[in-house]
C-alpha cells in the first residue's frame, strides 16, 4: 500500500510540475509585459507632443494679441505727436 500510495504522490509532483509554463510561454509572457510597455511610453510620448503644440499655439496667440497692442500704441503714438 506503501509503494502505491508513493507512487500517486510522485506521478501528482510530476504532474503538478508538467503543468507550470514552458519556456515559450514565459518569453510570451515577458514579450508582451515589455510590448505594453513600449505602447505606454509611445503613448505618453504622444500626449508630451500634444502638450507642447498646444504651448506653442497658446505662446502664438499671446504673440499675436501683443503684437496687435504694440501696433494700436504705435499708432495712437504718431497720432498724438502729429496733433
Amino acid at each position: 500500500m506503501k509503494k502505491v500510495f508513493t507512487l500517486i504522490v510522485a506521478a501528482s509532483m510530476v504532474s503538478l510540475v508538467a503543468c507550470g509554463p514552458s519556456a515559450e510561454e514565459k518569453a510570451a509572457k515577458e514579450k508582451a509585459k515589455q510590448d505594453s510597455i513600449a505602447l505606454v511610453q509611445k503613448e505618453q510620448a504622444i500626449q508630451d507632443s500634444i502638450a507642447a503644440v498646444e504651448q506653442a499655439k497658446q505662446d502664438s496667440i499671446a504673440a499675436v494679441a501683443k503684437a496687435k497692442e504694440d501696433s494700436i500704441a504705435a499708432v495712437a503714438a504718431k497720432k498724438g505727436k502729429k496733433k
